[in-house]
């Protein structure tokens, strides 16, 4: 039976048929603390209800939760030290986070921002709003604005189409880029009026989705992702690199080889952030280099994504991925190719020292 509404609760879930009542009763605590949701197009996806697989283990709560390492925290990234403006983050000096309300159409459990988002979390209202383009406005610097949150694509087609066009106003902003999971999570929801709230006359308007699996890419969400393609829109994608969802190079080269198929091109592979109740989920930053290492070679240059760990903090993304190369201009450099051989750069030359 299709699933009609989102599941908002653990009722909701074994309701649907993904959790079952026994794993439910164990639950209440995460239930109390994170925000669940899960949307009819994934319930009817979600592996048969194995909270193991790779759907499930992404969407459904976890007992795991709970256990909250020392070094978690609640704002892993920093957002709120940056924070000049409500609804603003401005951590890098050209561009800014515009953060218009705090509801997701689904509620990852590994999601970095879990201890803000979910129902009732601060959206910004109409004197909000204004004060944050006001503060956009006022700083020549801020070339780009990314919509994130919560999930700019749930904002009501006439609202979204406002903050775009209210952006599209400022002469010194050239690129708006909206981060949605929405795509992937609730496919029907892009429709003519969505993709019309995102064109722009003068700015250019850039969509990141957020995909972690292959399993992900239906062929709803593909005939999502082709509407917005197909109206101009260029599209990226963000992946967080999950244990036991995508830590193997077979799933990760088939999950990039689908995105830029469906004319994504692969642009973050996120380390695992210290969310509190998410250490199941992180890998080793050595196991992410491996696995990006085994990409190089295996798949072309579109389906590479660049490597990167939010420094705790707020000090922003450092690429992580494997080194290449090694040696200086004095002494000659060595650089390894994708089968690990080395080489000499530049190459000796024939029958030289």
């Amino acid at each position: 039976m299709k699933s009609t509404a989102t599941a908002r609760s653990l009722d909701g879930l074994v309701a649907a048929g993904a959790l079952a009542p026994e794993r439910a009763a164990a639950l209440g605590r995460v239930a109390e603390r994170y925000a669940i949701a899960v949307t009819p197009h994934l319930l009817d996806r979600l592996d048969g209800g194995d909270p193991a697989g790779p759907l499930g283990r992404q969407y459904l709560p976890s007992e795991q939760e709970l256990e909250i390492r020392p070094e978690e925290l609640a704002d892993p990234i920093g957002d709120d030290a940056h924070s000049p403006v409500k609804g603003i983050v401005h951590r890098y000096p050209d561009r800014v986070l515009l953060k218009a309300l705090h509801a997701c159409p689904v509620y990852c459990r590994f999601c970095f921002r879990r201890e803000m988002v979910g129902p009732g979390g601060d959206a910004l209202d109409p004197a909000e709003l204004a004060a944050a383009l006001d503060y956009i406005r006022a700083r020549e610097e801020v070339w780009e604005v990314i919509l994130t949150g919560g999930d700019p694509l749930m904002l009501a087609p006439r609202r979204l189409a406002g903050i775009v066009a209210g952006l599209d106003a400022v002469p010194h902003v050239g690129v708006v880029r909206l981060h949605s999971r929405v795509p992937v999570a609730d496919p029907g929801r892009i429709d003519d009026a969505v993709v019309a709230a995102l064109k722009a006359s003068d700015t250019a308007v850039w969509l990141a989705v957020h995909c972690n699996h292959p399993d992900e890419l239906t062929a709803e969400a593909r005939s999502a992702l082709a509407r917005i393609a197909d109206a101009g829109i260029p599209l990226v994608s963000q992946t967080v690199l999950l244990r036991g969802v995508n830590d193997d190079a077979a799933v990760l080269e088939a999950l990039f080889r689908a995105l830029v198929r469906a004319r994504v091109k692969p642009y973050y592979l996120h380390h695992g952030d210290l969310a509190p109740g998410t250490a199941h989920f992180r890998t080793d930053p050595a196991r992410g280099r491996e696995l990006v290492r085994s990409l190089r070679g295996r798949v072309s240059g579109l389906c590479q994504p660049t490597y990167v760990l939010d420094i705790p903090g707020g000090h922003g993304k450092a690429p992580i991925g494997p080194d290449y190369l090694e040696g200086d201009a004095e002494a000659g450099y060595v650089v390894e190719d994708y089968r690990g051989n080395r080489h000499a750069y530049p190459p000796k030359p024939p029958g030289g020292a």
